[in-house]
């Protein structure tokens, strides 16, 4: 799940990287007393994270002297093309901080190792297969997933008590039709029932079709994908697109916002609902006037109550090149004890993947919706993309472009389809010659 907050500059290549030999790196790397040094590049933004994660490296290096852990500041906003730049000039970060929807040219091109072999069996055992299927590649593993973000419902309370709306659960869940009504009875009074934040559409789009069944990605027995764009797949966009064209329950002004630009406007009852990242809890927190009631909803469900439900997750993945392997898979073991995986998910307000961790009472509280999207975390899937060669350039150029001007009611549903499908399999097949 990339994270699409600001943080100042990544880290770049040193200059003349490319130039140093692998013994001279080596070198540089173990002291003459043996002391081996490990670069470890996070992406942790928010203060609570980034505070997280600098005291478990002093944790790691108080207890392991000879093996010293170096914390490096990175940013979500350029880790792609600082990576590549990292990786071609010869020195990429030991333990590389990311998140599985941009491993996959990583992991094909060779520049992360497999870890499959290097980490411990409890590591192994208690993050789900579900999880470990949106960081395996091939055969191998090139990332061990650690915190996950689903998709919920920000909502007024005090506007869902005025409508009598239902208050759906993650037992009881709302189905898309259930979410529509809602959003119509809470469209009165100057204020619109659903706000999408929509200035990148793909990610939304795609994860919550999982819930009608849509997988728009379709892989071949010859191991290529195919892209389909299905009744299935239709649902969803179809919804949002009734919302902000015929029913006018969604305001069209916010196509072109971040969730965080929502916010003021959430506050100020413009909004009754916004769909958002669970992280967005903590934004709500720190920024809502005194004495505004919210709450956390989860997303709609699709037919038979399936709430299934697309997840890209953060993960911890070891550089090919990285001559201390074995010490770098034994950092990010302890990095990710239960109790630590509990520190680094309330820091980045998100929820783990670890069984045992999910499982603390700290993260089955009621307040701020913790509950709540600890009930769903059974229902996350691999995001459909996960191990697409080609879906940057085709979400880029292909799928974020045609939704943007199907929800601003530009085209409709068949030039949607025609592009996605005719333009996106030309994308994808340059990939997979």
């Amino acid at each position: 799940m990339r994270r699409r907050h600001f943080l100042a500059g990544a880290l770049a290549a040193p200059a003349g990287a490319a130039l140093l030999p692998a013994c001279a790196a080596d070198r540089r790397r173990r002291s003459a007393d043996g002391t081996v040094t490990l670069r470890f590049q996070s992406l942790a933004w928010q203060q609570e994270s980034v505070a997280a994660n600098k005291q478990l490296v002093a944790e790691w290096n108080a207890a392991h002297p000879k093996i010293r852990v170096e914390y490096v500041q990175g940013s979500w906003t350029s880790v792609h093309d600082q990576l590549l730049t990292a990786f071609e000039g010869g020195e990429p970060p030991d333990i590389i901080h990311d998140a599985t929807d941009d491993l996959a040219d990583f992991a094909y091109g060779g520049s992360l190792a497999d870890l499959t072999d290097l980490l411990p069996r409890r590591l192994k055992e208690d993050i789900p297969a579900e999880s470990w299927r949106t960081a395996t590649f091939g055969a191998g593993i090139y990332g061990v997933p650690f915190l996950q973000e689903p998709r919920m419902i920000m909502a007024n309370s005090a506007l869902l008590a005025a409508a009598k709306v239902r208050i759906p659960t993650a037992r009881d869940p709302w189905s898309w039709e259930d979410f529509e009504e809602a959003a119509k009875r809470l469209t009165r009074d100057g204020t619109y029932g659903v706000a999408w934040p929509l200035k990148e559409p793909v990610s939304a789009t795609l994860n919550l079709s999982l819930s009608t069944g849509g997988r728009i990605f379709h892989r071949r027995p010859d191991g290529k994908v195919t892209i389909r764009f299905d009744a299935a797949d239709q649902a969803v966009p179809a919804v949002i697109h009734r919302q902000l064209g015929t029913d006018r329950t969604g305001s069209r002004a916010t196509l072109g916002m971040g969730g965080s630009d929502t916010l003021p406007g959430f506050f100020g009852g413009k909004y009754a609902m916004v769909p958002l990242g669970f992280s967005y809890r903590q934004q709500i927190v720190q920024q809502a006037p005194k004495g505004f009631r919210w709450t956390v909803l989860p997303a709609p469900a699709g037919p038979g109550g399936d709430q299934r439900q697309g997840v890209s997750p953060q993960t911890l993945s070891i550089a090919e090149d990285c001559p201390y392997k074995e010490e770098a898979a034994r950092f990010i073991d302890f990095f990710l004890r239960p109790r630590n995986m509990v520190r680094l998910a309330r820091g980045d307000w998100l929820l783990p993947t670890g069984t045992r961790a999910l499982a603390d009472p700290a993260l089955r509280t009621r307040e701020h919706g913790w509950a709540t999207g600890a009930a769903l975390a059974p229902a996350l899937r691999p995001a459909p993309a996960q191990t697409v060669r080609g879906y940057p350039e085709w979400k880029d150029k292909i799928a974020t472009p045609g939704l943007q001007e199907y929800y601003g009611g530009e085209i409709g549903m068949a030039e949607l389809k025609e592009r996605l499908v005719k333009d996106g399999n030309l994308v994808l097949a340059r990939y997979q010659r």
